[in-house]
Formats: C-alpha cells, sequence, structure tokens
C-alpha cells in the first residue's frame, strides 16, 4: 500500500490548511496518509523536528511519498539526508524554501540555522523523484527559491498563479502533483 507522510508548515497542526482535505481524498483512494503533530510548531528547529520523525519509525521504501509545506519541506530533506541510502516514491515540496521574506527578528532568528546548515543534496536527490511546487505571489518564497530546487535537487518545478503561501482548505495543483507521483510520473 501506498503510504504518504506530509509534514507541515511553521505555526501549522495536521489540521490546518488543506491537510484534512488531501488526506480525506488520498484515503478515499486507498492512500495511507500520516500527518504527525510537529513539536513546537511556533518555534521550528532542526534538531527536534528532524529528531521527532526519526522517532516515528516509519518504514521508508518506494511505496513511501513524502510532501512538505513551507519549513516542512526542510524538515523532510534534513530528515531523508540523515537515512542510510533508499529508495522512496517521491518528494512533493509546496511552498518549500532555502531562502525567506523575513519581517522581524523573530523570524531571522528561527529561519536562520534553516537557511545556513548545509545539506546533503546529492544524498537525497539520488532516493526518488522530487517535484516542487511554488506560487507566483507568495509572500514568503521567493520564486528564486524555484531554481535552487531545479538544480540542487533536480527537481521539476511548477509555478501555480496566486496560489499565495499555499494555506487554502484546498490544494488541486497538490493533489495533482501527488497522483502524478503516486503514478510514476515525475
Amino acid at each position: 500500500m501506498k503510504r504518504v507522510i506530509l509534514v507541515h508548515r511553521w505555526d501549522g497542526s495536521p489540521d490546518a490548511d488543506w491537510y484534512p482535505w488531501l488526506k480525506e481524498e488520498l484515503e478515499e483512494q486507498g492512500v495511507g496518509v500520516v500527518i504527525p503533530e510537529m513539536p513546537d510548531p511556533e518555534r521550528p528547529e532542526i534538531t527536534s523536528w528532524v529528531s521527532f520523525l526519526q522517532k516515528q519509525k516509519f518504514k521508508i521504501d518506494k511505496d513511501t511519498y513524502f510532501i512538505g509545506h513551507s519549513v516542512g519541506c526542510q524538515t523532510i530533506l534534513r530528515y531523508l539526508a540523515a537515512l542510510p541510502a533508499a529508495h522512496i516514491g517521491g518528494c512533493l515540496f509546496v511552498g518549500g524554501w532555502f531562502t525567506l521574506n523575513l519581517e522581524t527578528n523573530e523570524e531571522r532568528e528561527i529561519a536562520g540555522p534553516w537557511m545556513t546548515t548545509p545539506l546533503d543534496f546529492d544524498k537525497v536527490k539520488k532516493m526518488g523523484p522530487i517535484v516542487a511546487l511554488f506560487s507566483d505571489d507568495d509572500p514568503f518564497v521567493p520564486l528564486e527559491n524555484k531554481k535552487t530546487f531545479e538544480q540542487k535537487l533536480g527537481a521539476r518545478t511548477i509555478v501555480e498563479h496566486q496560489q499565495g503561501h499555499f494555506n487554502d482548505s484546498t490544494a488541486p495543483a497538490v493533489l495533482r502533483e501527488l497522483q502524478k507521483l503516486l503514478k510514476g510520473k515525475r
């Protein structure tokens, strides 16, 4: 059975945004979905978020797919980089970033380590196909991140129009791209 592990955004929860809607859509199609409630979502930290995923003891194989939203993308990348070599079904990153538009010192303090701590891109990109969704009006994620996902991770990237930071209660583009991954289409 195919399984999806969805890691929510900064200041999010399993019940936020489009996550419950997507979970219901996928479960109706026979896909298992897990949305862990990440620790201290108001102040996400690399060590606590990655170790939290590691403690979940997920089965990682070709039937495992990851969806990350915002800092959830960073979390998945770092989680996968810490695993022994593995082959997964793929990753779908939504509003992912390596640079951000930040407004406050607190935001810079929280996001800083995520943007500056090295990451083994080569290891992660060998694990399975990567697709990254961006919006042309995301207030937090500059579109320059698209190029980084393409160059460092070999990701197929898609730019949606007027989706902001993908915080709506539904996300048809996410479902569409995930269904392609689940069918083995990159």
